[in-house]
This record gives C-alpha cells, sequence and structure tokens, in this order.
C-alpha cells in the first residue's frame, strides 16, 4: 500500500495504475519533474495572473519565465525580434530541435478576484481572461522537464522555449517569425487553456486588423455648421456601409469594427474620427477580397462626407496549419495520463460560475476527447500560433482550465486562472506536452512523419508575415 501511495505521488493526479505501467522510464522522469517545480510553477503563474500586463507591456511577465528558465540551465536571448519582452530560451544542442510556445499577455479591463462570482480585483485593470498566465508557465514547465532529461543524458537533441507577446493584440508572433524563430527548429508544441481536454487537430480563423481614419473640418454645430466637414458623418456612413454589406459575404466571414474616437462634444462638427476594424474567414485566401472591399468602403464614405481618409494595417494572421500525425501523438500521451480529477470544492466553485453566467451546471469537464476529424470550416477564435504553423510542423493541445461552457475572455476564465482549477490545467499541461517531446526525441521516424505532413499541408505556398513596415509597435496607442 505505501508503495502504490508513493507511486501515486511520483506520477501525479488523474492516472490510473494501468496507464503508469504502459508509461516508459522517460514519460515517467518528464511528470516526475513537473511535479517537483509544481510548487513555483504556481507561484510564478500567480504573479504573472496578478501583474495582468496587456500587449507588448509584459515585462513584469517576461522576466519571471525568462530568469526561471535562465536559473534551470537555458541560454536565454531577451528582447528577441526588437520586442522587449519576447525571448527565446534553448537549451541542448543538435537535432532533432524542438520549441515550445508560451504567452503571457492579459486582456484590459476584466481583472477579477480568484472567487466565482464577478468582482474586480481593481476596478477597470486587466485580467487573464484567456489563461495565459497558465499558458505561458505550463509550456516552461514542458521545457524544463525535457532540459533534465537531456542532462541526464536520457534524450538528445536542443528544445527552445519560445517567449511569445502580444498574442491578444498586434500579435508578437509575426515579428518572431520574420526574424527567423522557427527557422531551424522541427516540430512546435502548443497549448491553450480550454474547457475541455483534447489534442486540437483544428484550424482557427484567418484575421486582418486595420485602423480607419477620417479627418475634415471643425465648425460651430449650430451656427455654422456649413463651414465644417464631419469625420463623425464618414465614420457613420462607413459603418453602414459595412453592415448593409454582411447579406453579401460568405457566412464564414466574421467583420467587427470598435469606434475610438467619433467626436469629442456634440457642439462642435468633429474633425477627426477613428475605429478599429476587424476581418475574419476560415482561410486567409478568403479573406483577402472581403479585406480589400471593405477598405474600398473608406474611400467611399470619405467622398460622400468630403472628407479625407486613411487606412493603416495593424497586422494580419493565418488559419492554424493543422498536423494530424502530431495530433494523434498528442493524444496518445492524454490517453496515458488519464482525465485531471477535481476535490468537492472545485466542482462547487465550477458550478457556481456556471450558476452565474447563465449556464447548466455541470461541473468541470476533464473527459479526454477521441481525436476528432478536423472540420473545413472550423468557426472559432483566431492566434498567431497560425503563423506558426506556417513556419514549422506544429502540435496543438487544449486543456481544461474552467468549467464546461464557461465564457471565454471573460471575468469567469480569470477566477479559475488564479486557483486550484487552473494550476491543474497549467501542470497537466505540463506533463502532456513533455511526454509528447520525448517520444519527438525518441523516434527520429516520428519527427520525419510531422514534418512530412506539414510539408504536404503548405505546398508551395511561400509564407509572409502580415504586417507593416518598421519595427514593432511598441507603446502604440491603436
Amino acid at each position: 500500500m505505501k508503495h502504490y501511495f508513493l507511486l501515486f505521488l511520483f506520477v501525479g493526479f488523474g492516472m490510473t495504475s494501468v496507464a503508469q505501467k504502459k508509461m516508459s522510464a522517460n514519460k515517467k522522469a518528464v511528470v516526475a519533474s513537473v511535479n517537483k517545480h509544481e510548487a513555483k510553477l504556481k507561484e510564478i503563474s500567480n504573479a504573472i495572473w496578478a501583474n495582468a500586463e496587456i500587449a507588448f507591456q509584459e515585462t513584469e511577465s517576461a522576466k519571471l519565465l525568462a530568469d526561471y528558465a535562465e536559473s534551470n540551465g537555458f541560454t536565454v536571448e531577451r528582447g528577441y525580434a526588437d520586442i522587449p519582452t519576447a525571448f527565446i530560451a534553448t537549451y541542448g544542442s543538435g537535432d532533432p530541435v524542438i520549441s515550445i510556445l508560451g504567452e503571457f499577455d492579459a486582456l484590459p479591463g476584466i481583472s477579477q478576484k480568484a472567487q466565482p462570482t464577478k468582482s474586480p480585483l481593481k476596478e477597470g485593470a486587466a485580467g487573464h481572461g484567456c489563461g495565459h498566465n497558465l499558458f505561458g508557465t505550463g509550456s516552461l514547465g514542458a521545457a524544463i522537464a525535457i532540459k533534465e532529461l537531456m542532462e541526464a543524458g536520457k534524450i538528445k537533441g536542443t528544445v527552445k522555449f519560445l517567449g511569445t507577446p502580444a498574442e491578444e493584440k498586434f500579435f508578437g508572433k509575426l515579428w518572431m517569425a520574420e526574424a527567423g524563430a522557427w527557422d531551424d527548429v522541427d516540430v512546435n508544441i502548443s497549448w491553450h487553456p480550454s474547457a475541455a481536454t483534447k489534442a486540437d487537430v483544428q484550424s482557427s480563423l484567418a484575421l486582418v486588423d486595420f485602423i480607419v481614419e477620417f479627418e475634415g473640418q471643425a465648425a460651430h454645430a449650430a451656427s455654422d455648421p456649413w463651414n465644417g466637414r464631419s469625420a463623425s458623418d464618414a465614420l457613420e456612413l462607413y459603418t453602414t456601409g459595412i453592415n448593409y454589406y454582411r447579406e453579401h459575404i460568405r457566412p464564414t466571414v466574421r467583420i467587427h469594427y470598435h469606434i475610438q474616437d467619433g467626436g469629442q462634444v456634440v457642439n462642435v462638427v468633429p474633425d477627426y474620427s477613428r475605429l478599429w476594424v476587424r476581418v475574419r474567414n476560415s482561410d486567409r485566401e478568403g479573406m483577402m477580397p472581403v479585406y480589400e472591399q471593405v477598405k474600398k468602403m473608406a474611400e467611399g464614405a470619405a467622398i460622400m462626407a468630403n472628407v479625407d481618409y486613411k487606412v493603416s494595417l495593424v497586422s494580419g494572421l493565418h488559419e492554424v496549419l493543422v498536423n494530424r500525425k502530431g495530433g494523434a501523438i498528442m493524444q496518445k500521451n492524454l490517453e496515458l495520463l488519464g482525465p485531471i480529477e477535481y476535490t468537492s470544492e472545485e466542482t462547487a466553485f465550477g458550478k457556481k460560475i456556471q450558476e452565474v453566467t447563465g449556464k447548466p451546471q455541470v461541473g468541470m469537464d476533464s473527459a479526454i476527447t477521441p481525436l476528432e476529424e478536423t472540420k473545413e470550416h472550423p468557426g472559432g477564435g483566431s492566434t498567431d500560433v497560425g503563423d506558426v504553423s506556417w513556419n514549422v510542423a506544429n502540435i496543438n493541445l487544449g486543456v481544461t482550465t474552467a468549467p464546461k461552457d464557461t465564457p471565454w475572455h471573460s471575468w469567469a476564465v480569470v477566477a479559475c486562472g488564479g486557483m486550484s482549477i487552473g494550476h491543474k490545467g497549467m501542470l497537466y499541461a505540463s506533463k502532456a506536452m513533455a511526454m509528447t517531446m520525448v517520444d519527438l526525441f525518441e523516434n527520429p521516424k516520428m519527427v520525419e512523419e510531422v514534418k512530412a505532413e506539414y510539408k504536404e499541408r503548405k505546398g508551395d505556398y511561400e509564407y509572409k508575415a502580415m504586417i507593416p513596415e518598421g519595427p514593432p509597435p511598441i507603446g502604440s496607442s491603436n
């Protein structure tokens, strides 16, 4: 009995004795490494959660991760691609080269305490409504586990942890890709916090962000409005055009806009207006014609309002290039690990969140989802991991860190990321990714099969990051 208890502690939560027997010595070792670093990983995750730094401002968050990588023997290159909060931590030498992604930026305006009812930690502040405090820390835990296995002489090759900022806005991986971050990498591993646990073999939506500005002539809104040329009129005409256009685009297309400046006071004809526009579609090929048409509409609105206009590209994303070979490898390791197990208190926390957000009170879903068929039009969101996947073979994972049906990018996700539900998902992801990397380091043929699928799916497409000329927009108000 004592032996079984010690073995359970060694392997970690959520695993059966049958699964333990099937696990190789190297996989047991990386699981043990994550368990060994558990307290520090939680500490780092909590600190990033509390800091809640937004795009390109993640100074303390990036430093926490880079410093811990360095203290664990990694060589760290900071300020990568002219981005102060981007870095690459490397250990080992030779082939294969396996990289793992870490994100750590927060979302504005959704600060929340670690409790299941809405209550800001700091009114109006940012919060980790996408779980990136877990994302970056969990990925680093996996990289450290692989490093320790290399150090012990059990596997050979190179492991890289890439600290990638500004995923929620601007998309820092685009500039990192342009700088060559994945040029020498054989396979990349990534995960994301989720409400379900699965090897992710679905794509994402391609996206383009741009700013539209109108400039006219100010005048008194009552005494001489005929002397004014309203930038606000142009803005309203433009958004009206977008909304009429929605009838004539494919169901897979999404168009969003956010009015950033529509004028300052009611008694002045506004001479300036500005909005942030986003176009998405299932793939970049289908997105680009819609983007070009919506840009043309800005000129039409400017002509009607007799004002000047300007369209400025912020950045654009490719859809994820799925790799089913890699997904199948990840799937086997999820099945080895088994589902996460929750305490009654954690289940009650999840159900309370579901109650407050108007969802069925079913608690947590940690079942291992069978490997899905890849959908032609997956829907959902967008990610700059898509651009990584057009530069290197990429394996994706989703792990439960919040209750089933939780509204994402919301206070509810922030709440879970600051307590044990999020921590369990983070540590589970560390183990699953480290185990998958063990497979790749041990089996050169497996690496070649994953790379072969990547090359076949990419075909002769030549990747080019969709970013404006010049340096990354550090400190931009866009």
